[in-house]
């Protein structure tokens, strides 16, 4: 029971840190939609990090890098292609087909949501091991949260979503790690199990959101101009994605 308190009580401050957005809320507008395609730009480098540097070789400890963990990452590819074309036809039927960026806010936070799904997993995984586990890993993905969260909130305004709704929608992404704590108890024997699909369905996704939908969007701004700026958010991201993995082997 502890232990049931423990990863409960871990998951939900894990899941406080997608508020983390409303450090913006009283920046003013002007200076805030400077900042967003910067945000947009280090949310790709932190997936792209987080696909690369913590999923996949978290895939490849547990498991080994599998035909079958191939095929689920093609298959959360596939998939996340298959919901994009649904939302973008969804926004066609309701808004005489003017789709541009709308779609960004629903794909991400499904994204997300997948991601965060695995956290709750692997959070509850932890314990069950033992407590100072736990609470190591715990710790880890807090750190592992925050630029990603920070990346989020940018997308989903950039996607035309209030500062309000964008955080209250990152809120409830964040809280499917709940949900993957709860099948981590309930199914303590078998999370692992689970978790190895869920972890390549998120990779996939990671790869198809960064390379096909915020990409070519930091393109389209910069009105294929180079930019230094842009360029260094996504390398933000992804080193401080690999920095990250030294507190892990730590």
């Amino acid at each position: 029971m502890n232990k049931v308190i423990l990863i409960l009580a871990s998951v939900l401050i894990v899941s406080l840190i997608s508020l983390i957005g409303i450090f913006f809320i009283f920046m003013k507008k002007k200076n805030l939609n400077k900042l967003i395609l910067f945000l947009v730009a280090v949310s790709v480098g932190s997936l792209l990090g987080g696909a690369f540097l913590h999923l996949i070789p978290e895939i490849i400890d547990t498991s080994g890098f599998t035909l079958t963990v191939a095929f689920l990452i093609l298959g959360g590819i596939l998939f996340f292609f298959a919901l994009e074309n649904f939302i973008r036809w969804r926004h066609c039927h309701e808004q005489d087909c003017k789709v541009h960026k709308k779609h960004l806010g629903p794909m991400n936070l499904i994204g997300d949501g997948i991601h965060n799904l695995t956290d709750g997993l692997i959070i509850s995984g932890a314990y069950f091991a033992s407590i100072p586990l736990g609470i190591a890993t715990t710790l880890a993905v807090i750190i592992h949260e925050i630029p990603q969260e920070i990346g989020d909130f940018g997308v989903l305004l950039y996607s035309g979503y209030t500062k309000k709704k964008a955080l209250f929608f990152n809120f409830l992404s964040a809280l499917v790690a709940m949900v993957g704590a709860i099948i981590g108890i309930l199914f303590s024997e078998s999370s692992q199990a689970f978790s190895s699909i869920v972890v390549p369905l998120a990779v996939g996704g990671f790869l198809y959101i960064a390379g096909s939908d915020l990409i070519p969007e930091i393109h389209a701004q910069q009105n294929n101009k180079f930019s230094i700026k842009n360029l260094a958010g996504m390398i933000l991201g992804i080193l401080i994605m690999y920095a990250l993995t030294f507190l892990k082997m730590g």
